[in-house]
């Protein structure tokens, strides 16, 4: 039942992180009126009308934590996290990563959020940003132009002399039906044997093959930036053909790098490997891992036809390009991700320049939490900066630098060990920093963080 204690906080995007805001506010004892505008209006990268869809890749990344983004999910987890429930509990093998079925994963979040008493959803789309009550804004990077404007609006009041609302480019790689695939020149493996062993198919090529690949990258035709858009990369997610671009080799020391995956027919590592990812749990259809372009769609189907065991191949989706807003938000925002010249409005998600699905559900938890606490009246809290939650609000506070761009948490952004450890080997250093890292996020769960309503 819902209740009229204090008045409700409302999120602007049914997204991860405005799906993770909802949800961790609800469990902080108030409402909240979560708006989502499909399925009435639709954006450009968009496919269904779920809550949190996944619309480019279908992995969440790496799960051990030695890895940021795995510390990331653990300490949401430890949160009580909406996304990284749903993410375990509709995960597909993928090696060291925690990959999901992306339609029961969206699905599972849309339910639990419908059965959330405190979480009132709309299916509408908000085109003014309160500006006198309580709100988050969670619209991710792909917001409708009257938004758009709206936020401009915003950003202009505050009176900050930067270039408020930024553009980047993003891409999303094909998918493929698994039925259409010769898996005879192909072999099930997973690099370094992680997860199963072979949740990943691996398609072998030789230095012809590769340079053959490389050479249509190049040459053929790509969808071009409207001319009014400069193209603007996110260098942790570059269109294939952007890499192929930057030198013969670079492919093949990146998502192509055949380290780790040995082929079991001959013993020996290929020139380079193409890897295919389940996209669902049954193993109905793949992801070509790493392979997020711009190219054409005749010329994708001519390039990636010419791949061993996909010349007869049926793409269920073909990749996609998308312009990506966010927000200056080292001189806009401040620790809590909050407006600076506001007393209530947030902002969370890929919109604030975190990038990544795990950090933009990050974004949600926090602003959720910071939200709910001062509409009761409770202290404010601060996310540990040993943790990899006060390393993602590192990055969105990162003012040294005037060329704000957006990023993945990374260890980077972690202060380093406790003086006077000798923890030189990166594993072993890494693992220290993460049992600090959660031993921290349990302190503040203990000590300040659990005050549900009554």
């Amino acid at each position: 039942m819902r209740t009229s204690s204090v008045e409700a906080l409302t999120v602007i995007g049914g997204g991860l992180a405005g799906c993770e805001a909802a949800w961790q506010a609800a469990r902080c004892g108030v409402d909240v009126e979560l708006y989502e505008m499909r399925p009435h209006r639709s954006g450009p990268a968009h496919h269904t009308a779920t809550l949190a869809e996944l619309v480019c890749s279908n992995s969440l990344r790496g799960t051990a934590l030695e890895n940021a983004v795995g510390l990331l999910k653990e300490e949401l987890a430890r949160l009580g996290s909406l996304i990284v429930a749903c993410a375990r509990d509709t995960a597909v093998p993928a090696g060291g990563a925690l990959a999901v079925d992306r339609d029961r994963f969206s699905a599972l979040v849309e339910s639990r959020i419908s059965a959330e008493p405190r979480i009132r959803l709309h299916r509408e789309e908000i085109r003014e940003i309160p500006m006198d009550a309580p709100a988050i804004v969670a619209c991710g990077p792909l917001p409708s132009d009257e938004f758009l404007a709206q936020l401009d609006a915003v950003l202009a009041r505050t009176g900050v002399a930067v270039a408020g609302r930024l553009h980047y480019y993003d891409a999303a790689s094909p998918i493929v039906a698994a039925d259409s695939i010769d898996e005879s020149c192909m072999y099930r493996k997973s690099r370094y044997d992680k997860g199963d062993g072979d949740d990943y198919l691996n398609i072998p090529l030789d230095r012809d093959g590769y340079l053959q690949l490389v050479a249509d990258l190049r040459m053929l035709d790509r969808h071009p930036a409207k001319a009014f858009e400069s193209t603007r990369y996110f260098e942790g997610c570059l269109p294939i053909e952007e890499m192929a671009d930057r030198g013969d080799d670079v492919l093949r020391f990146g998502p192509l790098k055949p380290v780790g995956l040995r082929n079991p027919s001959t013993g020996r590592a290929p020139y380079a490997v193409v890897q295919l990812r389940k996209e669902n749990a049954v193993g109905s259809a793949y992801n070509l891992v790493g392979f997020q372009t711009r190219l054409s769609w005749p010329a994708q189907r001519e390039a990636f036809g010419k791949l061993p065991g996909l010349q007869h191949a049926e793409w269920l989706r073909l990749g996609v390009m998308h312009r990506n807003t966010f927000i200056d938000s080292p001189r806009l925002l401040d620790a809590q991700l909050r407006l600076r010249t506001s007393a209530a409005l947030y902002f969370a998600g890929q919109i604030t320049g975190a990038e990544g699905y795990v950090e933009a559900a990050a974004c949600g938890a926090m602003t959720g939490i910071h939200a709910a606490r001062a509409m009761r009246g409770l202290d404010p809290i601060v996310f540990p900066r040993e943790t990899a939650l006060g390393a993602v609000v590192a990055h969105l506070q990162n003012s040294h630098t005037p060329d704000f761009q957006p990023a993945n948490v990374t260890w980077g952004a972690f202060p380093p060990p406790l003086a006077g450890e000798d923890v030189r080997e990166k594993r072993e250093r890494r693992r220290k920093m993460a049992e600090r890292a959660l031993a921290a996020i349990e302190a503040l769960l203990a000590e300040t963080l659990v005050a549900p309503a009554g």
